[in-house]
C-alpha cells in the first residue's frame, strides 16, 4: 500500500472530527481509538475489520478486535470512513479524505481492491443521466476482474 499523503487543502482534520463526533455521543477520544485512527489513515487503500485489527496490534497488543469493529463504525458514522461492499461477505473501508469520486477494479480471486478515477467515465454517466433527465446524487461502479498477480499464478 502507498503511505496516505493527505493535501494541503484537504479540510478533513480525522482526530477534530472524530473527537467532535464522540462528544456529542457522549463517548471520548481514547488513545486506542486514536491510533486506530491514526493506522486507518495511515496508508492508501480499502481495509476489512481483520486488516485493520492485524496492524493495530502490532502497536499495541492490548487492543481488542471488538474496539477495532467499533471504532471503525464510529469512523463511518463520524464520516471519516466509508463502508464498501465488494460482493463478498466482508465489509471494507476506505478513508474520506476529501470529496474526489473514485470507482474500483476488484479481483475476484484475491479480492484486491484498487481506486480508479477516469474522467471519461465520469463525463458520460452525466451525459447519460442528462439524456434521461435524472438528476445524479451518487453512483458507485465496481469493476470485477482478475489481477495481474493472479493471472501469473494461475
Amino acid at each position: 500500500m502507498k503511505k496516505r499523503t493527505t493535501s494541503a487543502n484537504s479540510s478533513i482534520n480525522p482526530e477534530k472530527q472524530l473527537a467532535a463526533y464522540l462528544a456529542e455521543t457522549g463517548l471520548k477520544l481514547t488513545n486506542q481509538r486514536r491510533l486506530i485512527l491514526q493506522e486507518f489513515y495511515h496508508e492508501e487503500g480499502h481495509y476489512s475489520a481483520e486488516d485493520l485489527y492485524q496492524k493495530v496490534r502490532k502497536a499495541d497488543a492490548t487492543i481488542g478486535q471488538a474496539t477495532v469493529y467499533r471504532t471503525l463504525n464510529l469512523l463511518r458514522d463520524a464520516g471519516l470512513a466509508r463502508e464498501l461492499h465488494f460482493g463478498n461477505d466482508v465489509a471494507m473501508f476506505e478513508p474520506i479524505l476529501d470529496t474526489v469520486h473514485h470507482d474500483h477494479l476488484i479481483c475476484e480471486k484475491c479480492g484486491k481492491a484498487v481506486a480508479v478515477l477516469d474522467e471519461k467515465i465520469e463525463e458520460l454517466q452525466t451525459e447519460l443521466a442528462m439524456r434521461h433527465n435524472f438528476k445524479l446524487t451518487s453512483h458507485r461502479m465496481y469493476l470485477y476482474g482478475i489481477c495481474a498477480e493472479c493471472r501469473r499464478n494461475q
